[in-house]
């Protein structure tokens, strides 16, 4: 593992996350009205569930784990070399699953998950990044 890489990576992640801090509104209300906001907070939240596929499929790939077959087995790939915890695989995997929603509109995007997500849910993120950096201190 690179650990260089994984820590550049944990830097965006630090950033996307900061980035929806900064610009979610007040209320879900706010968020309806304001297609600006809603741009950037279901890019940044995108991008931070992209970078966290990519740190883990990173990590695995220096592990003895066969390939995950999706991006949410990633997280299941992590459990297993034991970086995170249970919850924090099924939080990421769900994560995945909004992920793919924003990305290629398979539905159309509910903006009460959105807001919940970015002012409830930041912290899984957050812990996370903890479980990842403490691996890159070992």
């Amino acid at each position: 593992m690179d650990k260089v890489v994984v820590a550049n990576k944990l830097e965006s992640l630090r950033r996307c996350l900061v980035r929806v801090e900064q610009r979610c509104p007040k209320s879900l209300d706010e968020l309806v009205e304001d297609m600006d906001a809603q741009d950037v907070l279901t890019l940044n939240l995108s991008r931070a569930i992209q970078l966290c596929v990519d740190i883990s499929l990173h990590i695995l790939s220096s592990s003895n784990q066969p390939i995950p077959q999706s991006m949410a087995d990633a997280f299941t790939g992590l459990l297993k070399e034991g970086v995170i915890s249970v919850e924090i695989e099924g939080i990421m995997r769900k994560a995945v699953g909004f992920r793919n929603i924003a990305i290629h509109e398979y539905e159309k995007i509910n903006w009460a998950i959105v807001y919940a997500i970015a002012t409830r849910q930041l912290s899984d993120f957050k812990v996370f990044a903890k479980c990842i950096s403490e691996l890159l201190d070992e």
